[in-house]
């Protein structure tokens, strides 16, 4: 353990310069591939656009790489699940979440009206970049028809459910019956912006920001305060900028500890893995932190710092909404929170729907852990969202169930919406089942404020400080900065 003295000094210098941010101190070099993209590049490639048949005479290729993608699969392999199969194929399609428990049956398309006519709901395929069919196992024909590639490639770009002659639901652009006005919009053609990617990734579980707590809608166009690096009068990076460096194979870099398949295993995605691997900071000890401690930790302090998130959700508990003319489900929200802190080796425990719940020793169900403790040379200590949330286990099985969750906005019978989703997902018809109270891990990555926000020495390092040291294997704090009374006396 170093001198008080320097102790002293090194948080004297925190003080004085903040935690330096990692774009402060290291240009970062962004390919930007982006800058010149023109907007209707695709002016002079097709007169009359017929949907994605007019995508797949010159991209068909491309169309089968998404199609293999986990944005249209919503399931993979799993290669960083430790209570999994490599070979199973696991994801958004087959398991069980804490938000709108599972896309399956009759979650998955369909209009849901309340008593005035207004839409509470179109179904988990809202987000799909698909256009109403279930993805297939095989790259048929049809399949390659169903992707809806302007979701991802053009601005503005709207679409709404309607019935087509089979009396079915599909997605289509809400100009599709005004050919005039659909030529125009689909030769607006550009890689995917921020609003592109925002448009599911900032809305899931309901609404704005209410799933992942660090992806806000304010990231559209961001100021410097908000994000440093995807501040539009800044730096100005897009998501594709880290989670994309192959354009036409739409494999995605990174994934979250509660998503359980990743499009490239092979490639982990950090700070240090691109930009700022061979950053240094002016302070050694500092530095030293950076061997333990990731990034995030210190450069993200708060989360949900523009809207609300999600904190915890009952589904259980329901009461009628008079404003919305709906029931909802028991819900707390909350504004700027404070991460908790766990160490992170960029694997996962998932709990799997059709095994028996492994609980921890509160008696709650994980959903989601990440792996690793202090011993581990792969794991650092990283922020996390911690979610909880009340699911069905079946009594006889002790399986996970969904809950129907659309069926519960109209009836407000939350124990005829489990027994459905029982019965979508699983075929079990009329069982018992027992709410249990559940937890989920989200890692907090993005939305990094300027570097006078970063945590200061004291904030981990002091009495009533934000970490837990026992919980994260340590008998104290390793590094305890000396009490007001401490500096006194010396």
């Amino acid at each position: 353990m170093e001198p008080q003295s320097n102790r002293r000094l090194l948080r004297t210098l925190t003080k004085t310069l903040g935690v330096l941010t990692l774009a402060a101190l290291l240009p970062v070099v962004v390919s930007h591939a982006h800058d010149d993209d023109k907007p209707n590049r695709h002016e002079d490639r097709f007169e009359h656009y017929e949907g994605t048949k007019t995508c797949l005479e010159c991209h068909e290729e491309e169309a089968k790489t998404f199609f293999e993608s986990q944005h249209y699969q919503w399931r993979g392999r799993t290669p960083d699940v430790v209570n999994t199969e490599e070979e199973q194929k696991l994801g958004k399609l087959t398991m069980i979440n804490d938000f709108c428990t599972n896309p399956q049956g009759h979650q998955w398309i369909g209009k849901v009206k309340n008593e005035d006519g207004k839409v509470l709901g179109r179904g988990c395929s809202s987000c799909h970049a698909g256009l109403g069919k279930l993805p297939g196992d095989e790259a048929t024909r049809d399949q390659l028809e169903n992707i809806d590639c302007l979701m991802c490639h053009v601005s503005g770009y709207r679409r709404d459910l309607y019935k087509d002659e089979q009396d079915e639901w599909v997605w289509k652009p809400i100009l599709w019956q005004n050919q005039e006005g659909m030529d125009i919009v689909s030769k607006r053609v550009s890689l995917p912006d921020r609003s592109m990617c925002l448009r599911c990734h900032s809305s899931s579980g309901g609404g704005p920001n209410f799933k992942r707590g660090d992806i806000e809608p304010i990231l559209k166009d961001p100021d410097r305060d908000h994000d440093v690096h995807m501040d539009s009068d800044g730096p100005d990076m897009w998501c594709i900028d880290c989670h994309i460096d192959d354009t036409h194979t739409h494999r995605v870099i990174g994934r979250g500890v509660d998503m359980a398949a990743t499009d490239r295993p092979e490639k982990r995605l950090t700070c240090t893995s691109g930009c700022h691997q061979d950053h240094k900071h002016q302070v050694n000890d500092l530095d030293l932190h950076m061997e333990k401690v990731a990034c995030t930790t210190c450069h993200i302090p708060e989360f949900a710092r523009d809207q609300e998130t999600d904190m915890f959700r009952d589904w259980s508990q329901v009461k009628w909404n008079e404003e919305k003319k709906m029931y909802k489900y028991d819900v707390r929200f909350e504004m700027d929170v404070e991460p908790v802190y766990d160490w992170f080796n960029g694997k996962s425990f998932v709990q799997i729907p059709g095994r028996p719940v492994t609980l921890n020793d509160k008696g709650e169900v994980p959903m989601a852990l990440p792996q690793g403790d202090r011993n581990d040379a792969e794991a650092k200590i990283y922020p996390f969202k911690l979610h909880r949330g009340n699911l069905p286990v079946l009594d006889e099985t002790k399986w996970l169930a969904p809950v129907l969750t659309e069926k519960i906005f109209i009836e407000g019978d939350p124990e005829a919406s489990v027994r459905k989703g029982a019965s979508d997902l699983y075929g079990i018809e009329n069982t018992d089942f027992t709410w249990m109270p559940t937890i989920r891990y989200m890692g907090i990555n993005h939305s990094v404020p300027p570097a006078d926000d970063a945590l200061q020495c004291d904030d981990c390092h002091s009495a009533g400080g934000r970490m837990n040291w026992q919980e994260l294997g340590y008998e104290k704090d390793p590094y305890p900065l000396p009490s007001p009374s401490e500096e006194e006396a010396e």
